[in-house]
């Protein structure tokens, strides 16, 4: 376990959170920010990348974990992201569907900034979220961020407009 919280506790992602993980990541509702729901395949990729993460940062996303079931509900945790010139540290969090509109993804993302901050010695944390994804972004401000700055990534053949939320570690 890396963290917990009154409701989750976030642990590293394993291949045996592969057909949890594929309730999420092809799921074409939870995945419109991503223009549409994973393959296998492209599901394998994700998981391998942040099992990479963690062997080079120490940190990644995380399974997000039920306490009162230990199921896995999502992942929530801290990734190296580039934006426009730089590479910037970032809470990133996705949840099944099942559990939007609860506080888990605020639960989840506030225990990571504090990871950010207090662990890592972080100056700054941000969110980086697309135009379109107004509850991502709720979650954002509910984590004391504010938007930062615009820029437009292209992934799949798309232009995606996408916001930086900011906090500084004197802020929080």
């Amino acid at each position: 376990m890396i963290l917990e919280t009154e409701r989750l506790y976030l642990r590293e992602l394993k291949e045996d959170d592969f057909d949890s993980l594929c309730e999420i990541l092809q799921d074409e509702e939870t995945m419109y920010a991503y223009e549409g729901a994973f393959s296998d395949s492209e599901a394998w990729e994700w998981l391998d990348r942040q099992i990479s993460r963690y062997q080079k940062w120490n940190f990644g996303l995380w399974a997000v974990i039920l306490k009162e079931n230990d199921k896995l509900i999502g992942q929530c945790g801290l990734t190296m992201q580039p934006w426009k010139e730089t590479e910037v540290l970032e809470i990133g969090y996705l949840l099944n569907r099942a559990y939007w509109h609860k506080g888990f993804a605020t639960e989840a993302a506030e225990a990571c900034k504090k990871y950010a901050f207090d662990i890592l010695q972080a100056e700054e944390v941000c969110s980086i979220i697309r135009d379109t994804n107004i509850p991502s972004q709720n979650v954002a401000l509910r984590n004391g961020m504010t938007r930062a700055d615009t820029w437009t990534k292209h992934y799949r053949g798309v232009d995606m407009p996408h916001y930086r939320y900011v906090i500084r570690s004197a802020e929080k």
